[in-house]
């Protein structure tokens, strides 16, 4: 890949990851203001009233504006983990890999080589291109006659690594928004928290009765605040979790095959 390609993938994903942020942040407001934030949700009519009783819409508007914000890393969340969901799906190919790496360790026991690169062209996977890269240098260093055996060995093992670098960036890329979200999430949570509980003391410190409507909207607000950011940075644990091992699944395989393959050629290098 040139420089100038990757840069240019680099730019594209930076404009994806700003376009989902802010996309989401567009819409968690409308959903805030329009949806959460109905009259028909307050009793009276009011939205700066009480919420009807059981009506969640209006207790989560009792959130603050702290609210659009949890939202959107939630709504962020959910972006990238259909993003996610799509490229390692596409990455994974067509079939089952364990089956696929099966066929391409037989055929190399026959020397089928033609047959295993047309079974990766098949495959459309990120291990098929790592194989076809590693077996187009397989066929060429069979008919190489001047390097020595070690030589052969040794580029071939540098064919898969450099074909290996080239896709483990797609594997892994916006993985850092998952870790980053789980850690936000809380934060910005515990913020809406401690305005809550300020509202709500504020209420308790004026002289006389307590305003009963002003504490009950600080506590809302805090509980709020802190449902919405648990539950951000939990649902960003588990799709982190998922994704990472569902990646290094996809690596070990990238490594499986690659050493099957070497281990092959060596073999064959011996044998004549």
């Amino acid at each position: 890949m040139s420089k100038q390609g990757s840069s240019f993938k680099d730019a594209l994903q930076n404009v994806f990851a700003t376009s989902a942020i802010l996309i989401a942040f567009i819409v968690a407001y409308l959903l805030f203001v329009n949806i959460m934030g109905n009259p028909v949700n307050f009793e009276g009519g009011n939205p700066k009233g009480q919420p009807l009783e059981g009506n969640y819409l209006g207790i989560v508007f009792k959130g603050g504006y702290i609210v659009p914000i949890l939202m959107t890393c939630v709504l962020t969340l959910f972006i990238f983990i259909i993003e996610r969901a799509i490229t390692l799906t596409r990455a994974k190919g067509k079939g089952r890999l364990n089956t696929f790496v099966s066929n391409l360790q037989g055929l190399l026991a026959a020397d089928k080589i033609e047959e295993a690169m047309d079974a990766c062209d098949q495959q459309k996977g990120s291990l098929a291109n790592v194989m076809k890269a590693g077996l187009v240098r397989y066929r060429d260093l069979q008919k190489d006659k001047e390097l020595e055996k070690d030589q052969k060995i040794l580029s071939i093992q540098k064919t898969f690594e450099e074909a290996t670098a080239l896709e483990l960036p797609m594997l892994s890329k916006n993985m850092v928004m998952f870790s980053t979200l789980a850690s936000i999430s809380v934060l910005i949570g515990l913020i809406g928290t401690v305005l809550g509980m300020i509202r709500a003391f504020a209420a308790l410190a004026q002289s006389g009765a307590p305003d009963a409507l002003q504490l009950a909207s600080g506590i809302s607000e805090a509980l709020v605040n802190t449902a919405f950011g648990i539950t951000g940075s939990t649902l960003a644990i588990i799709a982190f979790n998922y994704f990472s091992t569902t990646i290094d699944g996809y690596t070990f395989k990238i490594d499986e095959a690659g050493f099957s393959l070497t281990q092959n050629f060596a073999a064959s290098l011996r044998a004549s």
